[in-house]
């Protein structure tokens, strides 16, 4: 009865152990958990936790009660004995060490006394002794094997403690019973820490790897996704460690800022979609190739036209026996002069910027009645379809071309909401979709107004913009220095387009200059 009830007791101790392995996500934790409940369990007063790493056995962890040792995990003392090679020199297996052997043999290894044993050199054992005045006798070897019969580690007790006396005894049939048992539970839960830990791997591979896919998919994105997610953090950093007014109340968890990470590579991953042609156009009548050079050629003709229209009046004249007129090369020369100034305004039109003024965009559209002369047909020297482009205000995408690019945000809020994101990623959707909102709602692609977003979202949404105005990447414009973008970015917190409270603590905390000190040319840099 009373040995029943004693096997009871260890049962239902396993169980408790099982569910505190279970909710153990801290690796080292964990460890030590297995080692510690191992040595309770079967009352053992010191044990080893091996890992197998490649062709030899790792000592993860040592504990010794007696000794009050305690090697290896979160104790900060680490193992700096060696490892134990589980081939000789020539390639045979190694079978004189005891948890070599546990290894090639997959089977429990119970020795009552390691003095008295010859079938494995205990010498490292007896110098280990010797030096820390201590008896190491019985020994227990339990190898842990996961789910594909592949060992993982194993767990090795020593000297067991006779209940009640102290004493150093062996390790009964029943405590390798439950070492067994718990090894085997232990080998099940850090195989499954394994396997979230390669899921969680690969995922953030893959992650990276579209973000990688997408800059690469056009030069002038230059490494705009590899970006955002540093300068995200750095701007959710400044608003966590901001202590007044209502980001007092914002706080990140290390879960918090895992999941923001991810979503800040994932932001624009609907620019796959996006044509090439559109994202690299990086003058104003580019498409495929740039037409300005269409352009050229055209202006080329009307100058040779004028040339030849010169060289046939002079020839009529001498044919004539009339005297040659200098103002007809005057007015040639002037005429030309007034070609290739066309030629400079328009081509300086291409080239995009900032601003472009009214007279200037009139201008441009005078050019709707000037023509060429194309194989004996009148041309118009600028089609309507390149006086539109050449008229783009800002930049060098017209309206269309704008709402493709603008379309690259609900392509990668519907590619992200079909992918099954697990409970601490599901606001990845949400902060990967906002970044083109504005406070007053005027942003797109939902409108939404401040209220309606999360921190995150208006954050990556600075982070956005930032890397855009400083970026030497873009094709229509020069890298801005820093003071020039903080102006720009100063109209558009004042205008309510971007956060205030998380842009001042993107000032007050200098994320500017955190980000200028890794990404940004040091000529950039005119503001402290």
């Amino acid at each position: 009865m009373g040995e029943h009830t004693h096997n009871d007791k260890h049962e239902q101790r396993l169980i408790e152990i099982g569910k505190a392995l279970s909710s153990e996500t801290d690796t080292n934790a964990l460890l030590e958990m297995i080692l510690q409940d191992a040595k309770s369990i079967t009352n053992a007063d010191g044990g080893t936790l091996y890992r197998i790493c490649g062709d030899a056995i790792k000592m993860e962890l040592v504990h010794s009660d007696s000794l009050n040792l305690k090697l290896g995990g979160n104790s900060g003392a680490p193992v700096s004995l060696p490892t134990i090679p589980l081939y000789l020199e020539d390639g045979s297996k190694n079978l004189k060490n005891v948890v070599s052997c546990c290894y090639h043999s997959s089977k429990t290894i119970n020795i009552a006394d390691a003095y008295d044993n010859k079938d494995f050199d205990f010498s490292g054992t007896k110098r280990f002794d010797e030096q820390n005045n201590y008896r190491s006798k019985s020994f227990l070897a339990v190898p842990m094997m996961n789910h594909e019969g592949d060992m993982i580690g194993i767990l090795q007790l020593i000297n067991a403690l006779e209940l009640g006396t102290g004493k150093v005894v062996s390790f009964t049939d029943f405590d390798q019973q439950i070492a067994e048992a718990l090894a085997s539970q232990a080998a099940m839960v850090l195989t499954k820490q394994g396997l979230v830990v390669e899921l969680e791997g690969m995922f953030e591979s893959l992650v990276e790897l579209v973000g990688t896919a997408i800059d690469i998919k056009s030069p002038y994105n230059g490494k705009h996704c590899h970006r955002i997610p540093d300068l995200t953090m750095m701007v959710a950093e400044a608003a966590h460690q901001t202590d007044h007014g209502y980001l007092a109340d914002f706080k990140m968890t290390d879960a918090d800022r895992y999941e923001l990470k991810i979503a800040g590579w994932l932001h624009d991953c609907g620019k796959i979609t996006t044509p090439e042609y559109v994202i690299d156009k990086s003058t104003k009548l580019e498409t495929i190739f740039d037409r300005i050079h269409l352009v050229e050629t055209r202006f080329e003709v009307l100058k040779r036209d004028k040339e030849i229209a010169l060289l046939k009046q002079q020839i009529a004249a001498l044919q004539a026996g009339d005297s040659l007129d200098s103002a007809w090369e005057a007015a040639y020369h002037a005429e030309v002069a007034a070609i290739d100034a066309d030629l400079a305004f328009i081509q300086k039109a291409n080239k995009g910027g900032e601003f472009m003024s009214e007279s200037d965009q009139a201008r441009i559209s005078a050019f709707e009645h000037a023509t060429w002369q194309f194989q004996g047909e009148s041309q118009a020297v600028l089609s309507k379809e390149e006086i539109y482009n050449l008229n783009i205000s800002r930049g060098t995408i017209n309206h269309e071309e704008r709402k493709i690019i603008n379309q690259h945000i609900e392509a990668t809020i519907d590619m992200l909401g079909k992918i099954a994101f697990p409970k601490h990623l599901r606001h990845v959707p949400e902060y990967a979709g906002g970044h083109h909102e504005k406070m007053d709602g005027t942003g797109y692609p939902k409108g939404l107004k401040r209220e309606e977003m999360s921190i995150q979202a208006r954050a990556m949404a600075i982070a956005d913009i930032f890397e855009a105005l400083t970026s030497s990447d873009r094709p229509y414009k020069s890298p801005k220095k820093l003071s020039e973008a903080l102006g720009i970015m100063n109209r558009m917190r004042d205008n309510n387009h971007i956060d205030p409270d998380i842009y001042d603590a993107f000032i007050e905390h200098k994320v500017y200059l955190q980000y200028a000190e890794q990404f940004l040319d040091p000529s950039q840099v005119d503001v402290e």
